[in-house]
């Protein structure tokens, strides 16, 4: 049986949801089979795009999306039920999940068939990136929530990401990255079985749905060797520290992505400059 097809998808968002569904629907219509929301920096941090502190950075990495209303406009058209979403999102992902779920239901989509990503990795904003909203304590229980709420409701939904790859962007090495990770996505589960709402049977469903995205720079070897070790550190830990052994359960297999970094991709420019004589 033949694997199948990935999904293919731009990271897009821009200026305003209008026109960014009028990308959307123009990449959907040459082939693309999915969609990747990128967001602004007011939406990322939870700021209206009419509060003082959005100013001047409205519409600028990304999409704002303020209300039911933006998530409307950004999805005209496209009917959620036939959408593989991801939405790149952390410390308000709560609120742009039940944005999405709330357009669904207007579609007359039935959650439990909603298929997507959100990123809700809010740990690494504290280690790496900055756009945290709350304290960690409060940040994990966001997590833990919205891992629970698709857990009942949406489980073709992956609820987390969790995101390394900025990490060695903020001076980690490949191994630290790679501690960092798994640190991460043990503490989340560890809550989440903690707080008792997954029955034990139901566990493996929920491991099976964390994924990782990777930082894969030009070390060819030493990153080679993370991502061996990333696999069989992930197996190890799914088996002995929750009982996720069945081959037949996805949390065996470890789900990753992986992207080039931007300093190793100006450096990869230049080497490959013509030389001026």
């Amino acid at each position: 049986m033949r694997d199948k097809p990935w999904i293919f998808r731009t990271y897009a968002g821009h200026s305003n949801a209008r026109d960014s569904n009028a990308l959307y629907r123009k990449n959907l219509a040459k082939g693309q089979t999915g969609l990747s929301v990128a967001f602004d920096l007011p939406t990322q941090t939870g700021y209206d795009s009419d509060h003082p502190q959005a100013k001047g950075e409205v519409g600028k990495v990304g999409v704002p999306i303020c209300h039911l209303g933006d998530m409307r406009a950004l999805f005209e058209a496209i009917p959620l039920g036939e959408m593989n979403t991801s939405m790149t999102i952390n410390a308000t992902a709560a609120w742009l999940l039940a944005l999405y779920v709330a357009l669904a239901d207007e579609q007359g989509v039935a959650r439990d068939t909603l298929q997507g990503t959100t990123q809700n990795d809010i740990i690494k904003e504290y280690l790496s990136r900055g756009t945290y909203v709350f304290p960690p304590a409060p940040s994990m229980r966001l997590i833990q929530d919205t891992i629970l709420f698709t857990a009942r409701e949406m489980p073709k939904w992956n609820p987390m990401n969790v995101c390394s790859y900025h990490l060695q962007e903020a001076g980690a090495t490949p191994t630290q990255e790679l501690a960092f990770a798994l640190a991460t996505a043990v503490a989340v589960l560890d809550k989440v079985k903690a707080s008792g709402e997954v029955p034990e049977e139901d566990f493996g469903n929920v491991v099976g749905r964390i994924s990782f995205f990777v930082n894969a720079g030009l070390r060819f070897i030493t990153e080679l060797c993370k991502m061996r070790a990333f696999a069989e550190l992930w197996d190890e830990i799914t088996a002995s520290r929750y009982g996720v052994a069945d081959p037949k359960k996805p949390a065996v297999s470890l789900r990753r992505a992986g992207q080039l970094p931007g300093p190793h991709r100006a450096a990869a420019g230049k080497q490959c400059r013509p030389h001026p004589d």
